[in-house]
């Protein structure tokens, strides 16, 4: 195996690709998690999709991914000649790193490890450091694809970078005409870079070590199970460490009453408010990840004034996921939590949360959002029966103009409409679209609607809320518990629900939709896979 350098080495020389990233953007590995695992040293090959498609060929060597821009990819034939340009050395971590770099990142687009495997260098190479730095390496390559004796030659420098060569030697491995891109699936997850840029399944916790480094997000699908739940039924009144989703969280308080009891029930507790959190977190992730969070707290229970908290606070655990946004102004916060592990939406639990709000827009593009918004907002004179019709009425408009959408109790009075768009127009052009859309709906129901912005000046009326579609302004998250008596939930409904007699807007509680979503499933999953242009409304 190659030797291994010592720390500080190891450390010096990943400051070049650490001072190319920004690691509150990238899920990208910063390298802090740890060295080389002991056995044959390993190779990584990585097919990446930035502004040109190349892949990425790695190589350990002395405790980092020695590494290589291939513009043609790796071949085993014997004939080929592929051009290969020296960059940077990566850490060891970044051998399983798939997903996807954000735009304006350094290298941003989609990756896949296209093949991995391990290699040792040819009889007679002592030190494969040492032969880089001498300009040639011969090595045995075995991986899934990549199979039998290459070399690597280096032919001069190009805009500051070394060129070199990379061939396959004529061997029982080598076959003539062999073309990487007719095996364009990865070796890790068995997809191809259209389907992991289409749905990432992975993110990294960068200050883990490289064991625990990669948090799969699809595998987040299972709520905390039984031994978790029971864990944390066991904890005294005033709290302890609690392990759940492969966290340890400290929670205090279980037994305080955070939610009074509606008529003939019992008041909601921190500890069942824990519960339903490690309950409904998967469930409730696709719409939080890759978001900033902001948290309505109620540290003293829904009888009690709240406030908003969106600055995550330093006393945060360090593995909590956050993004530091870079068009803050002085003053503004700086620093939001982004729930992108179910854990995370615990630790909001615990820490007073009592209310789930993130932003229309990831963090990958904050400008950009991936939702439209329409809100019915009653007013002080407006009925149930009210806000049935208004919402008939836009599931008429958005079925006229061929537009997907879900409406979602709110968990109070209101109904929300949350309709998946393509990225592409900001919130100007969002909000624009369905301004002119519940305009039009209103101006069936002018008795109904107001447009006033003063809740005095709507006399009694409903607003419909278009003015919500803007950077950091949010409506409550889908399966949100809300601070009123009994705990309701925000809660995600089938247009044909809305001719049910029985539905309220706040029929449903963090004590029955878990039940719920058992029977009915998940009534916003089929909008994740669905996002659409929004069509002209002229």
């Amino acid at each position: 195996m190659a030797p291994t350098r010592t720390k500080s080495g190891r450390e010096e020389t990943l400051d070049e690709y650490r001072s190319k990233r920004d690691f509150t953007r990238t899920p990208e590995p910063s390298g802090d998690g740890g060295g080389p695992e002991p056995g044959a040293p390993l190779f990584v090959v990585q097919r990446h999709r930035a502004r040109r498609l190349h892949y990425d060929f790695r190589l350990e060597i002395d405790g980092v991914l020695a590494s290589w821009a291939v513009p043609k990819g790796p071949t085993l034939d014997p004939k080929a000649r592929r051009a290969a340009f020296h960059v940077e050395d990566h850490p060891m971590e970044y051998a399983d790193f798939e997903g996807i770099i954000p735009a304006g990142e350094y290298g941003g687009g989609d990756v896949i490890v296209w093949d991995t495997g391990t290699w040792q260098p040819a009889e007679g190479v002592d030190d494969p450091g040492r032969a880089l730095a001498g300009g040639e390496l011969h090595l045995d390559m075995y991986g899934e694809k990549l199979r039998g004796r290459f070399v690597l030659v280096r032919t001069g420098n190009d805009s500051n970078r070394e060129r070199w060569l990379l061939l396959h030697k004529k061997d029982e491995f080598a076959k003539g005409g062999w073309d990487p891109e007719e095996h364009p699936r990865s070796v890790l997850s068995g997809r191809t870079n259209e389907e992991v840029k289409a749905d990432p399944d992975r993110m990294w916790q960068s200050d883990q070590p490289p064991a625990r480094a990669a948090v799969p997000l699809k595998a987040a699908a299972d709520p905390a199970g039984d031994d978790e739940l029971r864990e944390l039924d066991e904890l005294r009144a005033s709290g302890g460490t609690w392990h759940v989703f492969g966290r340890e969280l400290k929670v205090t308080n279980l037994d305080k009453v955070l939610f009074p009891g509606r008529p003939g029930e019992e008041p909601v507790t921190k500890r069942e408010l824990l519960r339903y959190a490690a309950r409904i977190a998967p469930t409730a992730l696709p719409y939080l990840r890759r978001r900033a969070f902001n948290m309505h707290r109620y540290p003293n229970g829904a009888e009690e004034k709240g406030f908003w908290h969106k600055e995550l606070p330093n006393h945060a655990p360090d593995w909590l996921p956050r993004w530091n946004n870079p068009d803050a102004d002085p003053g503004e916060t700086q620093t939001y939590l982004v729930v992108d592990e179910p854990a995370a939406l615990v630790w909001a639990a615990n820490f007073g949360a009592l209310d789930w709000h993130a932003w229309t827009s990831t963090v990958d593009h904050p400008d950009r959002p991936t939702w439209a918004l329409v809100d019915l907002d009653p007013g002080d004179d407006t009925s149930w029966e009210d806000m049935l019709a208004l919402a008939r009425l836009h599931r008429t408009a958005l079925e006229h103009v061929g537009v997907r959408s879900r409406p979602k109790v709110t968990g109070r009075r209101g109904i929300q409409i949350w309709v998946p768009i393509a990225p592409g127009p900001d919130f100007a052009a969002t909000r624009a679209w369905v301004e002119k859309l519940s305009r039009t709906v209103g101006a069936v129901v002018p008795e109904l609607v107001s447009w006033k912005w003063e809740v005095k000046e709507r006399k009694g009326k409903a607003r419909l809320d278009y003015t919500q579609n803007a950077v950091n302004k949010t409506l409550v998250a889908p399966y949100s518990p809300r601070p009123a008596p009994g705990a309701p939930v925000s809660a995600p409904i089938d247009w044909t629900e809305l001719e049910d007699p029985g539905l309220r807007p706040d029929g449903f509680t963090i004590r029955s939709i878990v039940d719920r979503i058992a029977e009915r499933g998940d009534l916003f999953q089929e909008l994740l896979d669905h996002p659409q242009k929004l069509p002209s409304l002229d």
